[in-house]
């Protein structure tokens, strides 16, 4: 969850777990932004939004992921959330500043659980804007989503299967390292 906001050897100010941590999460953005179907549903994003296209692409790609958690009944998805929240409260200490700042926002709010809604995309949209240095607007955004969905649908349902193999492969291998 910080690796956004650890910027560049600041990641080695962290312990061997954090530092996999991170790595593993820029592993995963790699593989996402260069994968085939990421590079085709981000030209969605691109002609308004240029590089910012792909942190749009990583929150409609958070929105379908929640909602296949919500809709799987095997799983109480709330309570799914409110662990990951208290998960990374043990971690509080370490936190980046603008993620220690942001995260009580994240928690009361519960954004991992709002993922699934429309609305909550939407107020996605406008944090990330508002973080960006070139950005002044979302709601373009939040239409061509709209507009979009169902072909992001499907570009995410030919993507995830891929992204899971990567990411059970990476963290395997993550973990025999640490």
């Amino acid at each position: 969850m910080i690796s956004d906001y650890v910027k560049g050897k600041k990641k080695y100010d962290y312990s061997p777990g954090v530092l996999a941590g991170i790595d593993f999460h820029r592993a995963i953005d790699t593989f996402t932004d260069e994968h085939p179907v990421t590079k085709s549903a981000k030209l969605i994003f691109k002609p308004v939004y240029g590089l910012y296209s792909s942190a749009f692409m990583d929150v409609v790609y958070d929105h379908f992921l929640a909602r296949s958690l919500a809709d799987d009944r095997s799983n109480d998805f709330s309570a799914f959330t409110k662990r990951v929240y208290a998960q990374l409260e043990a971690f509080e200490q370490v936190f980046p500043q603008k993620f220690s700042l942001l995260f009580p926002y994240m928690k009361r709010q519960d954004w991992l659980y709002n993922y699934q809604f429309s609305w909550g995309i939407a107020n996605s949209f406008e944090g990330l804007v508002s973080r960006a240095a070139y950005l002044t607007d979302s709601g373009d955004a939040f239409l061509l989503f709209e507009k979009n969905y169902n072909d992001l649908q499907a570009w995410y349902d030919v993507f995830f299967p891929s992204l899971k193999e990567f990411s059970l492969d990476a963290f395997h291998k993550i973990t025999k390292e640490t």
